[in-house]
């Protein structure tokens, strides 16, 4: 059976439901925190994503199962004033791992970027997940170009107090 990825309508029950699916197996996995997604996000997420200005939900399919999703958000790139699209999740169910399925994704989202105009697909990846590195370098990804010399790029956060 083929691989078919598709943009998700988050106000349809079978895609709400498959994200959520797609998106605590990736929680649960030790790539994402090794624990479920948290009772109360999986309440809110879906609402809050399907209204979110921006967001694009990719989810890959294999006839009525759900393989994988890549959870997409576009930004803007100042120094070319154009938008970008950042890959913030990316993850793919444990049994189709190695099946073309996170490549499939990726394309998508790529094929995705271009039809909005963006400048480049950005993403962030645990250093010491060395599939998810092999997978993007062999699909493009690299460190930041600044000046034509390539920097380390170091993603950084700062949890606020809710």
């Amino acid at each position: 059976m083929s691989i078919e990825i598709r943009e998700a309508d988050l106000r349809q029950a079978e895609d709400a439901q498959a994200f959520l699916l797609m998106l605590d197996a990736y929680a649960r996995d030790a790539m994402g925190g090794g624990a479920p997604l948290d009772a109360e996000v999986t309440r809110r997420l879906v609402p809050a994503l399907a209204e979110h200005p921006g967001a694009h939900v990719l989810l890959a399919w294999e006839g009525a199962r759900p393989l994988g999703v890549a959870t997409c958000f576009v930004g803007f790139s100042t120094f070319a004033a154009r938008p970008l699209l950042n890959v913030h999740d990316l993850g793919v169910v444990a049994a189709a791992r190695g099946r073309g399925v996170g490549r499939a994704l990726l394309a998508h989202a790529e094929a995705l970027a271009r039809s909005l105009g963006c400048v480049k697909l950005s993403l962030e990846v645990l250093e010491d997940n060395s599939l998810a590195r092999g997978l993007y370098a062999s699909f493009g990804f690299r460190d930041y170009e600044l000046g034509g010399v390539e920097r380390r790029t170091l993603f950084l956060t700062k949890p606020l107090p809710s």
